[in-house]
């Protein structure tokens, strides 16, 4: 029997993480997530657990590429005449550090090619990662050839092969995950630029917020099934409310006065080339299809500069990470005054994991059953019904509107937790994950739990 995996909307903390994942899984196009945080922070486990909420697919039968029959693409294996559709879950795709170019983008078919004298193609990495995740751990460690190969892949949406007498190009549109610790090495610049979104994570320093993740991991590792069980809602409302904003989303309208806020807000950071012009705008789409709206506002806006812009502006060697908040909300004033919605009122309640304690599980998780004692702890999770009323906790995924939120937890924004940077951003991220309640803490604000998470 397959032992569950630690459910995402029942991680602890990671409010921003599971704002970037969601976002990136609304819209791939988009060009992944790079996850930067210390050891023990739950980075692999939201991951991995991200795969088990994103919506079932149909895919056509004995289609080696998982093409989308409705919406068929130039495949290899095609034409696929009247063969009939599966509906398969979604799949991650693990690369690992030491993998080969071949393995990763595919190469000539050698029991063929030796048996029958045929030059045929064999899918890699990249093929199998269509319509999935594609997941790197310690990218940071990957030849910087293939991380190139996978941003590349991840940006077009097609992967295509030119060698050993092979001449041929496939769908491959895939979310791609990149994690890394920052304290083995640096990503080039180059690189950097080329990830969407990224998200600094750090553990959070708030005991209640630290006891509620021992406490949800023991309770996962003593009953998997029964803590996955009691999640299961949250999970499917989850899953709901992603397929429902992937629909949305290009209906969703971009304005001018958007647009140009995106613009004034990307020079004034001084950010190089127009790329970060391009990713702000569609995660601002992507964020505003989270939240049920057919327009992007200002808060759209500003969650999306705060996930695209920290990797991109340009900073001294000892300069902390993340934006100048309080610059990025005058150069919003001048494009987009509050009357739209400084962070929205529409995201207060929802953005951060539990900020006013929902009525169930919802936000973050992270796959509990990968997740190694070296990791140094528990992964992180939203509070359960079962793992009790009026514990801290600060779920990953934000919105309550994605999913329930657990009646018992609602972060505050807890003293010792998560940087003030992320604290600022609590107010617009994602959908929502339970987390402690205010009254479970005394002086907390209710503002969103810190960012810290379980090990991963």
């Amino acid at each position: 029997m397959v032992t569950p995996s630690y459910p995402f909307t029942a991680v602890v903390g990671a409010q921003e993480l599971s704002t970037a994942l969601l976002v990136a899984a609304v819209s791939p196009e988009i060009g992944g997530v790079l996850v930067r945080g210390e050891k023990g922070t739950a980075k692999s486990t939201i991951v991995r657990a991200l795969t088990r909420v994103l919506p079932a697919q149909e895919v056509i039968a004995g289609c080696r590429f998982g093409c989308d029959p409705a919406q068929p693409d130039t495949c290899p294996d095609g034409p696929h005449g009247s063969a009939p559709p599966v509906t398969r879950p979604a799949r991650l795709v693990e690369l690992p550090v030491g993998a080969t170019e071949d393995r990763v983008v595919g190469s000539l078919d050698l029991r063929r090619a030796l048996g029958e004298g045929r030059a045929d193609y064999q899918p890699g990495l990249l093929a199998e990662a269509h319509r999935g995740i594609l997941y790197v751990d310690e990218v940071n460690l990957l030849h910087d050839h293939l991380v190139d190969v996978l941003l590349d892949a991840a940006a077009m949406g097609r992967n295509t092969v030119e060698r050993d007498g092979i001449s041929t190009s496939h769908p491959a549109r895939f979310t791609l995950v990149g994690t890394m610790n920052p304290e083995e090495g640096e990503l080039r610049p180059q690189l950097l630029d080329r990830f969407g979104l990224t998200v600094e994570v750090r553990a959070s320093r708030d005991p209640d917020e630290r006891t509620e993740v021992v406490r949800r991991r023991l309770a996962f590792d003593a009953d998997p099934s029964g803590f996955a069980a009691r999640w299961a809602d949250a999970e499917a409302a989850l899953t709901a409310r992603l397929a429902q904003a992937r629909e949305l989303a290009a209906r969703v309208r971009l304005g001018d006065r958007a647009l140009r806020a995106i613009s004034r807000v990307c020079a004034g950071f001084d950010v190089d080339g127009l790329r970060a012009d391009i990713v702000t705008a569609r995660a601002a789409v992507a964020h505003a299809a989270l939240h049920e709206r057919q327009e992007v506002t200002r808060a759209d806006v500003r969650a999306a500069a705060l996930l695209a812009l920290p990797h991109r502006r340009r900073r001294s060697p000892f300069d902390e990470p993340g934006l100048d908040e309080e610059l990025l909300d005058r150069l919003l004033d001048e494009e987009l005054p509050h009357d739209d919605g400084p962070d929205g009122p529409e995201d207060d309640p929802g953005c951060g994991p539990d900020d006013d304690g929902g009525d169930g599980p919802d936000g973050g998780g992270g796959a509990g059953t990968d997740q190694s004692p070296r990791d140094g702890g528990p992964d992180t999770t939203a509070t359960s019904p079962a793992d009790g009323p009026g514990t801290p906790d600060g779920t990953a995924s934000q919105d309550p509107d994605l999913a329930p939120q657990a009646p018992a937890d609602n972060a505050g924004d807890a003293d010792g937790g998560a940087p003030p940077r992320a604290a600022a951003r609590s107010p617009s991220p994602l959908p929502a994950g339970p987390t402690a309640p205010a009254a479970s803490r005394p002086g907390a604000s209710g503002a969103g739990p810190p960012g810290g998470a379980a090990p991963r």
